[in-house]
C-alpha cells in the first residue's frame, strides 16, 4: 500500500507543496528516493533508517521507495527527513492519519531527535496557501512557524513525540504574539546617535530625507569629516517595520539561517555594511544552489558601501538593475530564482585618491588625470540611480570645539515615521510603500507641480541637463520633503530644496 505525507520545498523565497509517497517492495532491503532530490535529500536515507530504529520502531524488511511529487521541481534541504519517516511509519502500521491537510517539516538526528531547519516561515506560508491547516515542526522552529496566522503549529523534540501525539499524548499548540515582537523595536538602543555628530546640518538633513522616502544617497568629502559615523547613525532614524515588511524580511533571513530562536521575527530594518573586497556573487547572490546576497539581506533597509569608489567596477555595476527594479533575478541553466531587493543604497567616498580635493585646510596632491581616473570608477548610469549626492566638508575649528549636543536621533525618527505614515496611507492601493518606489504614471499622479514650480523645474532641467530618470528622482525627493513638512502638495520651496541635493563629485 502506498502512503502519503505532505511537506514543502522552497525556490527563492516561495514555497511549493510536495507529496511524499512511500511504498515498500518485496526486494532487497534499502531506501531509494526519486523525484529530483539533491545530495542533502538523498542523505536522508541513512538518517531516517537510524532515527526510526533508535526511536524504538521497526523498519521495513523490503525495499523502501520514496517519491517526491511533483517530480519536475528540484528538492533540496534536510526538511524532508520527517515526512519520509512518517510515511515509512505509516507503512509499518503506526496510526498516523492520512489527512492531506497535515504537513511535516524537520531534520532527523540518528537518535530520532528533531533538528531545526532553515526556511520554515516561507515553507509554512506556502503550505497555508495550499489549504494545509496543521504543521509539525522541530521545537526550535515552532515560534517562527507560528508567525503564520491560521495554521495549527506543533513543535516536537523527537520522532516519538509526533507518534505519541496521535496516540495518547497530544503536543501543545504553539502560539506567538506578533504585536509584542514589533513593539520591541521602540525599546532598541542604538550605539550611534545623531546627537553626537557635530555640525554637518546639510548632511543630516539629507539622511533624514533618504530615510523618510527610501532614497539612495552618496556622501563624499575629506577623511575625518564624519561620513562613516553619520552613515552608522542612519540605523537609529529608520522607521519601524510594518507587519508585511517584517514577515517578508523574516522569510529571507529564515532561508539564510540567520534568525535567532528567541527572536523569530525581524523587528528592525537591516543595516548591512559591506567591505570593498566583496565579490559580485556576495553582493547580488548566487552559487550552485542560488542563495540571497547582501542586496537581498538589506531588503527594506540599508546597504552601506564605505569607500564606495574602492569597490571593483564589476561589483558596482551589478547594483544598477536591482536599484531600478527592486528585485534581482539569478539565472542558471536549469532554473532562475527571483529575490526582493528594495534597499536604500548609502555610499561614502573621498573626492580624490589623496582625499583632499576641495579641502580648505590641506592641499590636494593629485593630478587632474588621477582625479579623473578616480572618479570614472563610478559610471554615469550608476550615479543616475542615486537620488541624493552631497558634499561633506571638513569641520571648522569652532564646530569641533562645540560641546553642545545636536538633535537626537529619536526626534529625527519621529519626523521620519510621520512622513512614512503619510506615504503608507497615500499608496495603500498602489502596492508600494515609499516615494522612491513611484513609477512614471504614479509620479504624474502624486507629484503634480504648480505653475511656478513647473517653471523652476524646466529651468533646472536645462541648466543641469537632467536625464528623464534624474528628472523623476528630483520630483520624488521633493515629494518626500513635502511629506516631512506635512504638505499636501509640492511647493516651489520643496522643489528648490530637492535640487540642492545633487552635488558634482
Amino acid at each position: 500500500m502506498v502512503t502519503k505525507s505532505i511537506t514543502a520545498t522552497t525556490i527563492g523565497i516561495n514555497a511549493y507543496k510536495v507529496e511524499v509517497e512511500v511504498d515498500v517492495a518485496n526486494s532487497l532491503p534499502g531506501i531509494s528516493i526519486v523525484g529530483l532530490p539533491d545530495s542533502s535529500v538523498n542523505e536522508a536515507r541513512e538518517r531516517v533508517h537510524s532515527a526510526i530504529k533508535n526511536s524504538g520502531f521497526s523498519f521495513p524488511t523490503g525495499k523502501v521507495i520514496v517519491n517526491l511529487a511533483p517530480a519536475d521541481i528540484k528538492k533540496e534541504g534536510t526538511n524532508f527527513d520527517l515526512p519520509i519517516a512518517v510515511g515509512i511509519l505509516k507503512e509499518q502500521g503506526i496510526e498516523i492519519p492520512d489527512d492531506l491537510d497535515i504537513a511535516f517539516i524537520g531534520e532527523l538526528s540518528l537518535d530520532g531527535s528533531l533538528r531545526a531547519v532553515n526556511g520554515v516561515l516561507p515553507l509554512v506560508t506556502g503550505l497555508k496557501e495550499k489549504g494545509i491547516t496543521t504543521v509539525f515542526v522541530p521545537y526550535e522552529n515552532a515560534k517562527e512557524a507560528a508567525l503564520v496566522q491560521g495554521v495549527n503549529i506543533y513543535g516536537a523534540s523527537n520522532l516519538r513525540e509526533i507518534v505519541s501525539h496521535f496516540e495518547e499524548s497530544p503536543l501543545q499548540k504553539t502560539v506567538v504574539d506578533i504585536d509584542s515582537y514589533l513593539e520591541e523595536h521602540s525599546k532598541i538602543e542604538y550605539l550611534y546617535d545623531f546627537k553626537d555628530v557635530k555640525g554637518q546640518q546639510k548632511a543630516k538633513r539629507a539622511l533624514e530625507i533618504a530615510a523618510a522616502g527610501g532614497h539612495n544617497l552618496l556622501m563624499f568629502g575629506s577623511p575625518g569629516s564624519g561620513k562613516t559615523m553619520m552613515a552608522k547613525c542612519m540605523a537609529s532614524i529608520l522607521p519601524p517595520l510594518e507587519l508585511k515588511e517584517a514577515l517578508e524580511l523574516t522569510k529571507i533571513y529564515s532561508i539564510c539561517g540567520l534568525l535567532s530562536q528567541n527572536e523569530p521575527l525581524m523587528t528592525k530594518r537591516p543595516f548591512r555594511a559591506v567591505h570593498h573586497t566583496a565579490s559580485p556573487n556576495g553582493i547580488i547572490g548566487g552559487g550552485t544552489n542560488p542563495k540571497p546576497g547582501e542586496i537581498t539581506l538589506a531588503h527594506r533597509g540599508v546597504l552601506f558601501l564605505d569607500e564606495m569608489i574602492e569597490f571593483p567596477r564589476q561589483v558596482l555595476e551589478v547594483l544598477r538593475q536591482p536599484l531600478e527594479d527592486g528585485e534581482v533575478v539569478i539565472s542558471r541553466s536549469k532554473s532562475s530564482v527571483k529575490y526582493p531587493s528594495k534597499f536604500m543604497l548609502l555610499g561614502a567616498m573621498n573626492p580624490c585618491p589623496c582625499g583632499f580635493l576641495g579641502d580648505k585646510v590641506k592641499q590636494c596632491t593629485c593630478t587632474d588625470v588621477q582625479v579623473q581616473r578616480y572618479k570614472s570608477r563610478l559610471s554615469g548610469p550608476l550615479l543616475d540611480r542615486i537620488d541624493l549626492v552631497i558634499n561633506v566638508p571638513r569641520l571648522t575649528t569652532e564646530e569641533l570645539s562645540n560641546n553642545s549636543e545636536g538633535e537626537p536621533s529619536a526626534k529625527i525618527r519621529e519626523r521620519v515615521v510621520m512622513a512614512r505614515k503619510i506615504q503608507s496611507e497615500r499608496y495603500k492601493n498602489e502596492g508600494i510603500l515609499t516615494n522612491s518606489e513611484l513609477n512614471t504614471n504614479q509620479i504624474k499622479k502624486y507629484c503634480k507641480l504648480d505653475e511656478q514650480s513647473a517653471q523652476i523645474m524646466k529651468l533646472a532641467s536645462q541648466k543641469y541637463q537632467l536625464s528623464g530618470r534624474r528628472y523623476n528622482r528630483v520630483l520624488k525627493i521633493a515629494r518626500t520633503i513635502a511629506d516631512l513638512a506635512g504638505g499636501e502638495n509640492i511647493s516651489s520651496e520643496h522643489l528648490t530644496q530637492a535640487l540642492q541635493y545633487r552635488a558634482d563629485i
